[in-house]
């Protein structure tokens, strides 16, 4: 009989295998199929579901984990691409199409957090990170004016591709990042006291040390993707051992052990934009990817997604 993993796993290090990576399902379960680009992932924990965004078709869907049902969420939704959660369980959604970052409340009601910087108009948030402290962090670049594809073509206000900070007292929106070409995925260490930060067009992840003040350091190269020609980073996640998943578009699901190592990576049939951890015990990996939504039961467990002491989940420790 042979022992040998399915395409699924390409493990580069022992890491791989020993850290339980490989210990999950032997292929991806395809959710759905239709989108035109798949984006957004989040895990709603109480109601078990699921709700991503399909940013050309204009539209947030939900899927129900218990009954396998999709229905739309919200369309139009204002080319809707990442999504998180905040501290109270609402939902934090940055909206290509209308250059803002939104919540929806808990009656169902949208409450606009940020759309303009020093008076102008952001470009167009791509993803959100909520800090423990009720901090929000959005990354925005331009990929929702350059073309009327994932938004409406327009021109930039601001003049660069930034990541900014939304103050949880204020509501004031700071500049906290400046360094790249096009800033996409964002997460915090499950510490909370670094933040990385993938820039698409230039082929890397950053890594930022987060002050106590709000602010980041100058920050450092975490990993480039020069070694395999196929990948562009898009959104990132931990999980609870400290390794970095990384949407890789062309080059599915890459594994970075916390030194910086790729150590294995997923293989998806489609481009790999975003992933996120859920289920009732967070091992569950949801991928979206160009037109589906697919998961995998995972050896390993997602971190908590808005930092320390954070735990919607039914846990019984």
């Amino acid at each position: 009989m042979s022992h040998e993993r399915p395409a699924l796993y390409e493990p580069f290090d022992d890491r791989f295998r020993t850290g339980r990576c490989m210990n999950g399902d032997d292929a991806l379960e395809v959710l759905y199929t239709g989108c035109r680009w798949a984006e957004g992932p989040i895990y709603l924990p109480a109601w078990r579901q699921l709700i991503w965004s399909d940013i050309p078709n204009d539209r947030m869907l939900r899927w129900d984990e218990q009954t396998g049902a999709v229905s739309v969420f919200r369309q139009p939704a204002g080319h809707p691409n990442g999504n998180t959660l905040d501290r109270e369980g609402r939902l934090i959604s940055c909206e290509q199409g209308n250059r803002r970052v939104t919540r929806t409340e808990h009656d169902g009601t949208l409450t606009v957090l940020a759309e303009r910087w020093q008076g102008k108009r952001l470009n167009s948030p791509n993803d959100a990170a909520v800090k423990s402290d009720g901090s929000i962090w959005f990354s925005d670049p331009d990929f929702g004016i350059t073309s009327d594809y994932e938004g409406y073509r327009a021109s930039g206000e601001i003049g660069s591709n930034n990541v900014y900070r939304i103050d949880p007292d204020r509501g004031s929106v700071e500049l906290v990042a400046d360094c790249f070409a096009a800033p996409n995925g964002l997460v915090f260490s499950p510490d909370e006291r670094r933040l990385f930060v993938s820039d698409t067009r230039a082929g890397r992840i950053w890594a930022f040390d987060v002050h106590d003040n709000g602010t980041l350091s100058a920050g450092e190269i975490f990993a480039e993707a020069a070694a395999r020609d196929r990948a562009r980073f898009d959104n990132l996640r931990f999980d609870d051992a400290g390794r970095l998943w990384a949407a890789a578009m062309d080059d599915g699901v890459h594994c970075y052990d916390p030194d910086g190592t790729l150590i294995g990576r997923l293989d998806v049939p489609e481009k790999v934009a975003n992933i996120c951890w859920g289920g009732a015990k967070r091992n569950r990996l949801f991928v979206a990817a160009e037109t589906s939504l697919y998961s995998m039961m995972m050896g390993v467990t997602g971190s908590h997604p808005t930092g320390p002491g954070f735990r919607p989940w039914l846990d019984p420790h």
